[in-house]
């Protein structure tokens, strides 16, 4: 990773920024299907209680980056909590539904079978509520992944070529076999501090400002915190602070405060955390007595979507071809065209994109309708991520507030 800034004088006490032409930043990726635009969206909120600040070497912005990209934390385990608040209203397990249902999988819905142990669609459920997730990891080969839920347990568990899913409520086994050279199977689910620091820092620009924020203590551990700011207006990430263990480099917490205040949107980070080897029975997974068994690919073979439903995919798979992003660094805007026509469908009409579910009618009822020189459309907001979908099938969503969607469409009139 290229420096931020070469001047060593510039220490976690003064919190100063790096120079801009040699900065390194974090812009937030924005996610873009239609359908999921909210529900894909993972958000985690309270902060965790620090237990003082230590008194730790001075380091620039720039070293701290740099401690983070050349971690190499290969064994640990540990508790995470995670909370989430995106401002939506209590979907009642409905997100679950609609991404495994797009996905045209187990568990969808359709005529197949499925499994309540499907990991595509049951990890989807830290999108919304609070939850406690203990992991470890020993190596690329072997790592595990438990969501505790009250009396019960899911557990995500991969060990050399087998992937397991086991969820303790319905006492189903969900197997399928990981490919050569394949890491952690839920990596598409951020799940850790880690997880989330690396898609922040994936993207540099000179719109962001990147400062040391003093120190902090995480988990028993003595932490520095780097801290990431837009420059531009219009962007609804206030700010993204990330505590990183003073001694491996690791990510310990990761909190995304929203530009319009109050309780953070994203806050995800380690109450307990070890970097001893884990034991090697901590991987050991044989399915319990009695338990349903459902084999990854004959999943896929009997899964079958509604036609509704596969048509639907069809129009938004084709829309996302061609998808565009369109401005810079936190006003990125990412934009495409569904191919529908005449607005959201409902439960009664169906529409261009097909019933799926009433899905249509549902989001109607918390957007906000908008018009401008692109015509007519809804958007749907959250605290951190927001889309517009006009009456003729475009897309635009991104990290950005109302009103620059507005001008984005008006723009691309």
């Amino acid at each position: 990773m290229a420096p931020i800034d070469s001047d060593d004088n510039r220490t976690a006490g003064e919190g100063e920024e790096p120079r801009a032409g040699r900065r390194k930043a974090a812009r937030y990726v924005v996610p873009v299907a239609v359908m999921g635009v909210a529900a894909a969206t993972i958000g985690l909120v309270p902060a965790l209680a620090d237990s003082g600040d230590p008194d730790l070497p001075k380091v620039t912005a720039e070293q701290l980056i740099e401690k983070i990209a050349k971690s190499d934390v290969q064994q640990l385990s540990g508790t995470v909590r995670i909370n989430t608040d995106l401002g939506l209203p209590d979907l009642g397990g409905l997100e679950s539904g609609l991404m495994s249902g797009m996905s045209g999988g187990p568990g969808s819905g359709g005529d197949g079978e499925g499994s309540a142990a499907d990991p595509s669609a049951k990890l989807t459920a830290l999108v919304s509520g609070s939850h406690t997730l203990r992991v470890a990891a020993d190596g690329p080969d072997r790592q595990k992944l438990s969501l505790m839920e009250n009396a019960a347990e899911y557990s995500l568990i991969h060990n050399g070529k087998d992937v397991w899913g086991y969820d303790s409520q319905s006492n189903e086994v969900y197997h399928s076999t990981a490919p050569d050279g394949a890491q952690r199977p839920e990596k598409d689910v951020p799940a850790t501090p880690k997880d989330f620091a690396d898609e922040a820092l994936k993207s540099v620009d000179d719109t962001t400002s990147v400062t040391v924020g003093g120190t902090a203590q995480v988990a028993g551990r003595d932490a520095y915190r780097l801290v990431v700011e837009p420059k531009q207006d219009g962007s609804t990430v206030g700010a993204i602070t990330v505590a990183v263990d003073a001694e491996t480099g690791t990510p310990l917490k990761f909190t995304l405060t929203p530009a319009s205040g109050g309780a953070a949107v994203v806050d995800v980070g380690f109450t307990k955390v070890s970097f001893a080897k884990p034991d090697a029975s901590t991987f050991d997974f044989t399915p319990p007595a009695g338990a349903k068994v459902t084999e990854a690919d004959e999943a896929g073979a009997g899964a079958k979507a509604p036609e509704h439903g596969r048509e639907a995919e069809g129009d938004l798979a084709k829309g996302m071809d061609g998808l565009k992003v369109i401005g810079e660094g936190w006003n990125s805007i990412a934009t495409f065209d569904t191919g529908a026509r005449g607005g959201l469908p409902t439960g009664a009409e169906g529409g261009d994109l097909g019933d799926l579910g009433g899905l249509g009618g549902f989001l109607g009822s918390f957007g906000d309708q908008v018009k401008g020189d692109f015509g007519s459309g809804t958007v749907f907001k959250t605290r951190l991520v927001n889309a517009l979908i006009t009456d003729d099938g475009k897309v635009y969503a991104g990290a950005v507030t109302k009103d620059a969607l507005v001008k984005a469409a008006d723009a691309a009139k």
